[in-house]
């Protein structure tokens, strides 16, 4: 086959990031009136709610830096879902892997002590990649070899993962008071540096922003993002053009769970500086919504995952000022996700013949 220039396969770039931005910006304004109107029968203030939700998130320097640590891991496993769903690999399997490249990341940083910063931090970084990519890796294998579905395997794999860490946080690397469950903290030359003390703000947005701006390289420049999206696309037509479908998935698998191993290497490395029980809380699963919000495109996975950051650090806000439970929040970003899928089904080929079909004349 001959390589195509990814440039001349694909609309203009302005235009296309202003699309993904213009419908997430649509969805989220249909949400917040959607839960304005849930405001009003909880008998309060949807403006005074609103404003109280936008100070909490954004009103002072701490809410920015709290909402920006809370985006970085959101990112690094959103962009790994992206880059595996545009590639026709459906991975639901982020959160396993958030947890094992926790795992990976913790282990090299209880065995750092003694080592100079500039070895710790890289080998705890890699190991945070590499332990997220084998697990993820793993059902790519099955996938590419034996037709095993990834959405059974993946999510499978997240509760395998899930009792392999409870294992080693309450038995082998239990801390020394075996009081929590959760692990000693690692060597001080293994942790992230803080970028903005005292706040919580660490050097993994940086590692964030590197992610970002690589793979929006790999996928809409490179001739591997090209045959991906061809395999993403339509696989049929990729076999037949001499694409390797199945190398394809063993790399997008590889690198989809390194990204999000990298998201449990910061949780460990950048905010607790030790391994927790839960230590994911569920993020591995927000961050398939943050990448289909984001148009499975870098850009919009950037603002999606500083949306759901802002909307959880500024719940507690709204709640405490207008009295509404924080579960209002999350109806709000069900929302908008309901909104996004929503327009994605309108402009589906199916409900323009429907509608062709039935308009009145």
């Amino acid at each position: 086959m001959t390589d195509v220039p990814a440039t001349m396969v694909t609309p203009s770039r302005v235009s296309q990031i202003s699309r993904v931005v213009g419908q997430l910006a649509v969805a989220v304004v249909a949400a917040l009136a959607c839960g304005a109107v849930l405001i009003l029968v909880a008998g309060a203030n949807p403006v005074v709610g609103y404003v109280a939700l936008f100070n909490g998130a954004f009103g002072s320097l701490n809410s920015i830096v709290e909402v920006l640590v809370k985006a970085t891991p959101l990112l690094l496993a959103g962009l790994g879902i992206a880059i595996a769903f545009k590639s026709g690999y459906w991975n639901i399997g982020a959160e396993g892997q958030i947890f094992m490249g926790a795992l990976a990341a913790v282990w090299v940083g209880l065995n750092a002590h003694g080592w100079p910063a500039y070895v710790a931090m890289p080998a705890i970084i890699g190991a945070g990649f590499l332990g997220g990519a084998v697990w993820g890796l793993i059902p790519g294998i099955l996938r590419a070899r034996i037709g095993a579905s990834e959405i059974i395997t993946t999510i499978m794999f997240n509760y395998i993962a899930f009792f392999v860490v409870n294992y080693f946080v309450t038995g082998p690397l239990v801390e020394a008071d075996q009081f929590l469950p959760q692990t000693d903290p690692i060597a001080k030359s293994a942790e992230l540096p803080r970028i903005l003390r005292p706040t919580r703000l660490h050097a993994g947005i940086f590692i964030a922003m590197a992610a970002t701006v690589a793979l929006y390289w790999v996928m809409i420049r490179s001739t591997f993002g090209f045959r991906a999206r061809v395999v993403g696309a339509n696989e049929a037509a990729a076999r037949y053009a001499g694409i390797s479908v199945g190398w394809t998935w063993l790399v997008v698998s590889g690198v989809a769970g390194g990204l999000a191993g990298l998201a449990g290497m910061v949780e460990v490395a950048g905010v607790h500086q030790l391994l927790l029980e839960d230590i994911s809380g569920g993020m591995g699963f927000t961050a398939i919504v943050v990448a289909l919000l984001g148009w499975l495109h870098p850009v919009g996975v950037v603002i999606a995952a500083i949306l759901f950051a802002a909307l959880d650090v500024g719940a507690d806000s709204m709640q405490r000022v207008i009295g509404v439970p924080v579960t209002l929040v999350y109806i709000i970003q069900a929302l908008v996700v309901l909104f996004v899928l929503a327009r994605s089904a309108l402009e589906h080929d199916m409900f323009r013949r429907i509608w062709r079909r039935f308009r009145p004349e």
